[in-house]
């Protein structure tokens, strides 16, 4: 069989373990890793510049999906038939799914000149958990909202956990990468979006009464942490979700869901 790998020294086994392994490795070589049926599909029909595709030889009926898209896009020659044994070395997770990619990264992003007076956005400033990362960004696609910024103290969004989250999602969203929260906070000012900052405060204005009619954009703050006060201080509004009972805070993908969905009901 043509293009088949055995060996775990072959130059594109290595660089996909790298790149699972090391943000280094993947700024290094703008690229990033895929595992499993879902992502790698969805990656190809997103139209992402593919490096190169590995499959397991017993699964190519099981993944005959993938093919016919590769197929239907002349990318067929960017497959590589590998072994078991090569798949449980690349995978990430308890049970190899037996096909992944190496991708090129993203090149949509949101910036300054994109913005849209009356979009609904979000910035996320110092988010570390990848879970609740690749669940915004899920979501975000889900309800709707124009763009994210990350500020570059966040997670990277190419650990493959993130990826994972979004189920497929991050090829999709307008994502603004690696910004200093001044400059994501400056450029939604300059055009007259209102922000918000989400905070724990009895004295913050209560989600279900914020106007979210106009273009908005509400910062989220670290998971344990919350905003920073001078951060606080910086937004045009405080909002806060009301709760009952002795809970006074929710799981940060969780509440800007609970925001997210309030911005888009109004």
């Amino acid at each position: 069989m043509e293009n088949f790998i055995t060996s775990k020294g072959n130059s594109n086994i290595k660089l996909f373990q790298k790149l699972v392994s090391s943000k280094k490795a993947r700024d290094e070589h703008n690229m990033f890793p895929l595992e499993g049926m879902r992502l790698v599909c969805d990656a190809i029909s997103e139209n992402l510049e593919l490096h190169c595709v590995f499959i397991v030889e017993s699964y190519e009926e099981k993944y005959g999906e993938a093919l016919n898209l590769l197929k239907n896009k002349n990318l067929e020659s960017l497959v590589f038939y590998i072994t078991d044994e090569l798949s449980n070395k690349l995978s990430d997770t308890m049970n190899p799914q037996g096909i992944y990619a190496i991708c090129k990264k993203l090149d949509k992003k949101l910036n300054a000149d994109t913005i849209l007076d009356n979009g609904k956005y979000i910035i996320l400033n110092n988010l570390q958990d990848p879970g609740n990362i690749g669940a915004i960004i899920r979501t975000a696609d889900a309800v709707g909202i124009s763009g994210i910024a990350l500020t570059e103290n966040c997670c990277d969004i190419y650990n493959s956990k993130v990826i994972r989250s979004t189920m497929g999602s991050l090829f999709r969203m307008n994502l603004w990468l690696d910004c200093s929260f001044d400059m994501a906070l400056d450029a939604f000012k300059s055009k007259g979006i209102a922000t918000y900052a989400a905070v724990i405060d009895t004295d913050a204005t209560s989600l279900t009464e914020c106007d979210f009619s106009k273009g908005t954009v509400v910062v989220i703050g670290n998971e344990g942490n919350g905003l920073p006060k001078e951060i606080v201080d910086l937004c045009d509004n405080k909002l806060t979700i009301k709760m009952n009972g002795n809970i006074n805070s929710l799981n940060a993908a969780m509440a800007t869901g609970i925001i997210m969905w309030e911005m888009f009901r109004q």
